[in-house]
């Protein structure tokens, strides 16, 4: 909680540093308290567990190791930032503000132990996004993907609400552990409620997560959004949301597979191929990433089928190797579209003999989206399939591997025009905030790729 709070402290101090015109000191702050956090979270490490605050809150290794997974993600966003947001607004103490508020929604959300947590986490993680989505004002495209990232948004949390609602009505509780209790001690009387109300979850939490058919609000929303909020969003909000989602399953609905795992079947099937086959025919990187982010959704819904300690060290895995691939992506993005004004992937020709460096990374990257071995993206792959393998599900295997030689299309597809396409003889510029985050970015993505144990021990 300690991280929690501090975190809301350096969002506050910004808010009065920008005040105060001492934009200057904004980073720096921003940084200095996310780093704090991470050291708070590691003093809780060899502390025993239990719910904290009449049980609404539980740090344990899932939750520290997650949360100290997206305060790292968000610290290289942040790094990212610099010079990024004066372009966009003199105002740039909000942006920093309300990603910091969005990220403590996130914490809540992977550390949650009773369902009205739940909500409050992911209500605060979403409400600050709704602004960061529209926060350029003149921009119709950012205004449009505003109004339908707050109505969709607005739509998946009534489900939600209703989703938990319907579940206290069955179980007289919104604690996890009693919810539980309930649905062992009344295994062969269950409640249609109960039945009812994890539907209802389950539409409400597809929808966060971007997965299909409830994903159709994700590419206009990350394509309408500012770059690096787009990237907070891919990466830190999509994680927090499978967290969460996952501590939910487990903790509660295990018992209940037979009920809700042919539902969860269908919504990975549709989601893999939707994503990779929209993602196929994109003309503009940056949508390309968004409809591939729709098919990681559902290669990380393998763990909500596969429940069970493999499934949080599986997740934990890829989450981490999507997510610092993504960073990678729209690092390279946002240089690109900086120096040559375009985000197709003409923009990227030729990049391979004017920046050599800066090409073999974002190879790395889309390799490490691929699947490829070496990767942090193939280790996470094969931890979700050998689980989907361990349970009998030998379709959706096969399915998928065929949606991951779709995805090697259209990451190719950047590779082929970073390396065999003629373009832009001009070297692009590259700040050394970006140098620093892509290196490490690639660093850890082939450290997981060929040592991935490491990783898996903490969670």
């Amino acid at each position: 909680m300690s991280a929690i709070i501090t975190l809301s402290i350096i969002a506050i101090l910004i808010l009065y540093l920008g005040v105060f015109k001492a934009n200057k000191a904004l980073l720096p702050v921003a940084l200095i308290g996310l780093v704090g956090a991470i050291f708070l979270e590691i003093t809780l490490w060899d502390r025993s567990a239990a719910p904290l605050y009449s049980g609404m809150i539980l740090f344990d290794r899932f939750s520290l190791t997650f949360s100290i997974l997206l305060i790292f993600i968000t610290i290289l966003v942040f790094l990212l930032s610099k010079g990024y947001f004066d372009r966009i607004s003199a105002h740039i103490a909000e942006y920093y503000a309300l990603l910091l508020f969005s990220l403590i929604g996130a914490l809540l959300v992977v550390s949650f132990h009773n369902l009205s947590m739940l909500f409050i986490g992911v209500e605060i993680m979403s409400v600050a996004l709704y602004i960061l989505v529209g926060i350029r004002k003149t921009d119709l495209v950012s205004n449009e993907a505003a109004l339908k990232y707050f109505l969709m948004g607005a739509f998946s949390t009534g489900f939600l609400l209703f989703g938990i609602a319907l579940i206290y009505g069955a179980s007289a509780s919104f604690d996890l552990a009693e919810i539980k209790e309930y649905v062992t001690a009344n295994a062969t009387h269950i409640s249609p409620l109960f039945y009812a109300g994890i539907l209802l979850m389950l539409v409400g939490l597809t929808f966060k997560v971007g997965a299909a058919p409830f994903h159709f609000w994700t590419p206009d929303v990350y394509d309408g959004a500012p770059i690096l909020v787009t990237t907070f969003m891919s990466t830190v909000v999509k994680t927090a949301a499978f967290a969460g989602f996952l501590r939910l399953f487990a903790s509660c609905f295990g018992d209940l597979q037979s009920f809700w795992s042919p539902i969860v079947l269908l919504i990975i099937i549709l989601t893999l191929f939707i994503g990779n086959i929209t993602a196929m025919v994109q003309q503009s990187f940056k949508r390309m990433l968004a409809y591939s982010s729709i098919s990681h959704a559902g290669y990380m819904l393998f763990a909500i089928l596969n429940l069970g300690d493999q499934a949080n060290s599986s997740l934990l895995i890829y989450a981490t190797a999507y997510s610092v691939s993504s960073v990678i992506a729209f690092s390279v993005l946002t240089i690109v579209k900086r120096s040559r004004g375009s985000e197709h992937f003409e923009a990227f020709n030729g990049l391979g003999k004017t920046n050599p460096l800066l090409a073999f990374i974002l190879t790395i990257a889309m390799l490490s989206l691929a699947g490829i071995p070496l990767t942090a993206g193939f280790i996470g792959k094969f931890l979700l399939f050998s689980g989907a393998l361990s349970n009998l599900h030998v379709t959706l295997v096969i399915l998928a591997a065929v949606n991951a030689a779709l995805g090697i299309f259209y990451y190719f597809h950047v590779i082929i025009n970073l390396y065999f396409k003629g373009g832009n003889a001009e070297p692009v510029t590259v700040g050394t905030n970006y140098r620093a985050v892509l290196l490490v970015a690639a660093l850890l993505t082939l450290l997981i790729g060929v040592f991935p144990h490491w990783l898996t021990q903490l969670i």
